[in-house]
């Protein structure tokens, strides 16, 4: 017989029994989907068929490289083929230092490889350096035997060899290039580049108006010397975005209302760089992995890129003017600066030029009240060096170098060529104010602080 207590005893259990389900279902979901795992982490099957050559123009707007280009290609029987020369280079960060570098087809860095998702590519590559190398597409899903480590997927190109690597693109997105035989020394010497992977089927939130890919890096170049030191590990006195330190680093320019995609790879050897945009937030969109849901978006106005890492912003270029972009690392705005110098800030130099002056002619103490008038001096230094060097502005002495460069946006543009200096508005600029302003506004410069 069934009783009343049994039934309640039943249903009790079938009630537990179903929440339990519920429980295992909605930990499998923590566990499982709910966590997010996808089919593929490496883009899926690498027999995937290829998709017609992506074409400039049509299927995607080509990226800009400031100071750089990209790597031309042709097609061959349905494949993109692109040709890569590692070589000596002799390359010139800023006006006033240049170096014996390495690198591709003639640049530090390389040309920027730009494709379409679906695409399938071949890319050779000769070598023309004295010593062997090899290269590895950072973050290209590809065949285990075309990834590019010497040693353990391919034997090195030696000197005068040209290698073939293929595959088909099955990702999209910002993505690096670089050598991986004796890497320290080879990334050291500039031999890295950027890739850029369109998608096949953009969504319409990826068209931008300007694209910019931005290659950041760090070198050890001894003032008066001309080759990189690659046994570096710290003192890098030579910062750059694309190879160049400012004042050689080429403008941002935008128009008003121009939509901006900023693309930065960092193959520094040590260090992570946060880039800052003035004037505007950005928000972070994508990583070497992929892009970021909307939802996951964040806006900011520094994004720190990694070392081995991309990151790509996008922001509305809505306000007029000159803007700077720089890594926020303030040792990384210089140039050419060591730290095995006595510290000078407050020091009362009395009449010592004068007492050292008649043992060392032409001396003179610097850095007591900072070194920001130091670049102004015309002091002479150690040929093919650029020691606190920064460039003329519109104002005044711009005292940054190293990772800096300048955006510039401007209403009613007719090219993208540089437009010079920023005229702001009247009313619109900061400069010395006035005595009616003090007297109005109560402010006594002499007054004592408190």
């Amino acid at each position: 017989m069934v009783s009343r207590r049994n039934v309640l005893w039943t249903t009790a259990a079938v009630a537990g029994g179903a929440a339990l389900l519920n429980r295992r279902a909605e930990a499998a979901q923590v566990d499982g989907g709910g966590r997010g795992w996808e089919r593929s982490y490496s883009g899926g099957p690498d027999d995937a068929p290829a998709l017609a050559p992506g074409m400039p123009g049509k299927d995607y707007k080509p990226v800009i490289t400031p100071n750089g280009a990209a790597l031309p290609w042709k097609v061959v029987d349905g494949v993109k083929v692109y040709h890569l020369t590692a070589e000596e280079v002799w390359h010139e960060f800023a006006p006033g230092l240049k170096a014996h570098c390495w690198g591709y087809n003639g640049r530090v860095h390389g040309p920027t490889i730009e494709a379409v998702e679906g695409d399938r590519v071949r890319v050779y590559v000769t070598n023309r350096l004295a010593a062997p190398t090899s290269v590895h597409w950072h973050g290209v899903y590809l065949p285990s035997g075309m990834d590019g480590v010497g040693g353990l997927s391919q034997r090195a190109i030696k000197p005068g060899e040209t290698f073939k690597y293929e595959w088909t693109f099955r990702q999209h997105g910002t993505l690096m290039y670089h050598a991986h035989h004796d890497e320290m020394t080879q990334m050291a010497m500039g031999m890295i580049g950027m890739i850029v992977v369109h998608p096949r089927k953009p969504s319409a939130g990826y068209r931008v108006d300007r694209d910019f890919a931005i290659m950041l890096s760090e070198w050890s170049i001894k003032a008066g010397t001309s080759r990189p030191d690659p046994n570096a590990m710290s003192d890098f006195n030579v910062l750059t975005m694309n190879a160049k330190a400012f004042p050689g680093t080429a403008p941002l320019v935008c128009k008003q209302g121009d939509r901006v995609r900023l693309r930065f790879g960092n193959l520094s050897a040590m260090d992570h760089h946060p880039i800052h945009l003035h004037g505007h937030y950005f928000k972070i969109v994508a990583t070497d992995g992929g892009q970021i849901p909307i939802a996951a978006q964040t806006p900011e106005t520094t994004v720190l890129v990694p070392t081995g890492a991309t990151r790509d912003v996008e922001f509305l270029a809505d306000a007029p003017g000159d803007w700077a972009m720089h890594c926020h690392m303030t040792h990384h705005v210089m140039n050419q600066m060591g730290h095995g110098i006595p510290n000078m800030i407050g020091v009362k130099p009395g009449d010592l030029d004068k007492r050292v002056g008649s043992q060392l002619p032409g001396y003179m103490t610097m850095g007591q009240d900072g070194m920001g008038d130091m670049a102004e001096m015309g002091m002479p230094v150690p040929k093919n060096s650029i020691p606190m060097v920064g460039a003329k502005g519109p104002h005044d002495y711009i005292t940054m170098g190293g990772m800096f460069t300048i955006v510039k946006i401007r209403a009613n543009l007719k090219s993208y060529q540089d437009p010079g200096w920023y005229q702001a508005p009247a009313g619109t600029l900061a400069d010395l104010a006035s005595a009616a302003d003090l007297a109005r506004d109560g402010i006594d410069p002499k007054a004592k602080t408190k």
